[in-house]
């Protein structure tokens, strides 16, 4: 049994209530659009971390991490990378290697929206965590978590939290 943290699109951002939601996993997935690689670094102060770069990554980010990671978890072949779309709409070489790799678990990033869904075509479950950043479209900054347990996927949570949580001013 693993458990997983999964985040995308931080941008240079960690929310504090990260380390609070990812604190007993075994494993942080990070898909992309770290910012610097200091973003690593700190998730890695939880646990280890595993990932790749996105599209607005530089070198150093880069120098650490692959535009695809492939990888087994338990029971599970994972294809993790940034740009990948999904099911319907995959982004091509997301798609070709699909096709080529037949994993069970596709996790993505890029485009800020948070989407769990199993692929039927594919026998996939497909997982982008939406944006964990202040940066984007998105209006609330969200992540998952869940157990990988032999051939189970279970103990889904997101967490989420308002992007421009409103100032109090003190009276």
């Amino acid at each position: 049994m693993v458990k997983i943290g999964l985040i995308s699109d931080t941008h240079n951002y960690l929310h504090p209530g990260i380390k609070e939601f990812f604190k007993d996993r075994d494993e942080i997935w990070h898909c992309g659009d770290m910012g610097t690689f200091a973003i690593a670094d700190e998730l890695a102060m939880i646990c280890p971390v595993r990932g790749v770069y996105g599209n607005i990554d530089g070198q150093d980010v880069r120098n650490h991490f692959t535009q695809y990671n492939l990888f087994d978890c338990e029971k599970f072949r994972v294809l993790m990378t940034h740009i990948g779309g999904y099911p319907g709409k995959y982004d091509k070489e997301a798609l070709n290697r699909i096709v080529k790799y037949k994993p069970g678990i596709f996790v993505c990033g890029h485009s800020h929206i948070l989407k769990v869904m199993y692929d039927e075509k594919f026998q996939l479950m497909h997982i982008n965590p939406g944006a964990a950043g202040k940066y984007g479209i998105h209006k609330v900054i969200t992540f998952i978590r869940f157990t990988v347990d032999g051939d189970q996927l279970k103990d889904f949570e997101i967490g989420e939290y308002d992007r421009n949580p409103p100032i109090v001013k003190p009276k």
